[in-house]
């Protein structure tokens, strides 16, 4: 388990809290659309951080080739129709480029900075010279619009309870998914980074933004800095 990540509920729980089942139930809204917007017809993508293959599967029916890096095997059990890698994302090194690189869930916001740095760093290192980089940040007022709560139209709640400090910039979150029968909970940590840090954490890695894709900023299409 990574440090300051926990998850409770049934099944298998994956070293940064998730839960196999709970993201084998969870519907997945828009983003295939926004990414198949932003990127050229059947590029060849890798997916980073897929989990069980909630957005692999709807983007592979759009006739992308796709390539699933997880570090559950868990997680990709559940993975069909794609090549599929076990491995942390920040150590993958796969010799060969990419049209496009997708980095979901969040994963930007890890509370290590080091680990974000390679997480980034993978990113840049697989995207091909004219492809991109698309990255989902956090929402604005994501750690000070707490508690709250949604319910999904397919019929479970999804509670944010908390988000405490936990020093040098980092919030321990804590949430909750409450289907009719079973509960599932996840403790995690997430640096919030404003758009000026998070613009100053790509041109480290040798990015750059090309554009916003979504109005709420949560998505970006990042290109390497020529």
């Amino acid at each position: 388990m990574r440090e300051g990540h926990q998850g409770t509920g049934p099944g298998a729980i994956t070293p940064d809290g998730c839960a196999v089942e709970l993201y084998s139930r969870l519907p997945v809204g828009a983003e295939p659309d926004i990414v198949a917007a932003a990127v050229p017809e059947g590029a060849r993508i890798l997916e980073l951080g897929s989990g069980v293959g909630r957005m692999t599967h709807p983007l592979l029916e759009r006739g992308f080739t796709v390539t699933a890096v997880d570090e559950s095997a868990e997680m990709l059990e559940h993975v069909r129709g794609a090549r599929t890698i076990c491995s942390p994302i920040e150590d993958l090194d796969l010799g060969e480029s990419f049209d496009v690189v997708m980095l979901a869930s969040f994963l930007v916001h890890t509370g290590e900075a080091e680990v974000r740095r390679g997480l980034l760093r993978t990113c840049a290192r697989h995207v091909a010279a004219d492809g991109c980089v698309l990255i989902q940040r956090e929402g604005e007022d994501y750690h000070t619009n707490v508690p709250r709560e949604r319910v999904d139209p397919s019929g479970f709640t999804v509670r944010i309870v908390s988000a405490e400090p936990v020093g040098d910039g980092v919030n321990e979150v804590y949430a909750e998914y409450e289907f009719p029968d079973a509960v599932w909970t996840q403790t995690f940590r997430a640096r919030p980074l404003t758009k000026e840090q998070f613009e100053e954490a790509l041109g480290e890695a040798g990015l750059r933004v090309d554009r916003y894709l979504t109005e709420d900023g949560m998505w970006v299409r990042a290109i390497p800095v020529s």
